[in-house]
């Protein structure tokens, strides 16, 4: 196949597309804006790739995606880009509109009219709300979203089924529960309080902490959507989680206690407006319909993630200072320029 991946300089696109390439003979170009979560540092090596093209380039870019969609005889989409940083939508939520609604639409629209014949969208379980203590999330839970991203992706979700239901094209949407593991974004929970911790800076926790989140470890994550892609039913949806709840504070401490630092450095913090409480994912429809299961269990995902940052250092201290931008701006100009003159590498 011949795979256009939008949004894969990111955490889980960056991370998909090295899975792609080690597991696939396919062909894969790679659509990034790299505003302030895309690193090219993630993919170093696979420019090497006669297989692998990056382009620098807006999902809202009609004309640039018109071009790269013909020239590259793209077949295959895997729909990763988005705003999806929940502080950041509610400090500023037009840009998550803007992106993740407009920008799927155009994407849908463009894709379609090119023929593609596979098109996942990748989700998140945020489109469902909150849950209360007892339950999980299936693909019939409705939608609920409490934050302005959860109700972008969600409005992205139903046009990815409006494409479905009016025109037949073939999308897949599958839905993720918290991703965790190498090249995550510092200002992400784990990699922040990880970083926190080794610089001696407090580990700020919303509200009590008590909130529960089901942890996915990121490679077992892109193994499904490489199965949807591949051997997934047009129009479905399919909720992908790791089976692994835990609440916030319970993992900062886990965090603490491998990195043998003390828990003192915890500060609780005021909770985030509209911050859900639990959410937990059921993930049988799609081990039934295609056999998939996670295969990282969360104290062995936990401990690689722990041990891939403490060798990683210069990777996010170049984030967290902002000096990994420097390069991108020199080379392609300023991050959140129009990219219809979008440079390649």
């Amino acid at each position: 196949m011949n795979i256009l991946v939008t949004g894969g300089a990111g955490f889980i696109g960056s991370n998909h597309v090295r899975y792609l390439l080690r597991n696939s003979d396919d062909r894969v170009v790679n659509l990034d804006l790299l505003t302030y979560a895309g690193n090219l540092e993630n993919l170093a090596g696979c420019e090497d790739d006669p297989r692998y093209r990056f382009v620098r380039g807006d999902i809202r870019d009609r004309e640039l995606l018109r071009t790269l969609l013909r020239q590259e005889a793209i077949d295959s989409v895997v729909h990763f880009a988005a705003e999806s940083h929940v502080d950041r939508s509610v400090e500023g939520p037009e840009v998550f509109i803007t992106t993740n609604v407009l920008g799927t639409e155009i994407l849908l629209e463009e894709a379609r009219a090119a023929g593609v014949q596979r098109f996942v969208m990748v989700s998140t379980d945020e489109v469902y709300g909150s849950l209360g203590s007892e339950g999980r999330f299936t693909e019939s839970s409705p939608l609920a979203p409490n934050s302005p991203y959860a109700a972008s992706k969600a409005s992205a979700d139903l046009l990815c089924r409006a494409f479905f239901k009016t025109f037949g094209f073939p999308v897949v949407v599958t839905r993720c529960s918290n991703n965790y593991g190498p090249y995550q974004f510092p200002e992400k929970l784990i990699p922040l309080m990880i970083a926190n911790a080794l610089e001696g800076k407090p580990l700020p926790v919303y509200g009590d902490g008590l909130q529960v989140r089901d942890w996915l470890y990121v490679e077992d994550h892109c193994r499904a959507v490489d199965l949807a892609l591949r051997r997934g039913r047009p129009g479905a949806v399919y909720n992908v989680g790791g089976g692994n709840e835990m609440r916030n504070l319970d993992l900062v401490r886990l965090l603490l206690d491998r990195l043998e630092r003390s828990h003192d450095l915890i500060k609780f913090v005021a909770d985030r407006p509209g911050h859900d409480r639990r959410y937990a994912i059921d993930a049988a429809y799609i081990g039934a319909e295609m056999g998939w299961a996670p295969t990282v269990d969360f104290a062995t995902g936990l401990a690689r993630t722990v041990d891939w940052y403490l060798a990683q250092r210069p990777w996010w201290e170049k984030i967290r200072s902002g000096a990994y931008t420097a390069y991108y701006d020199q080379m392609y100009g300023p991050a959140g320029r129009h990219a219809g003159d979008a440079r390649v590498q």
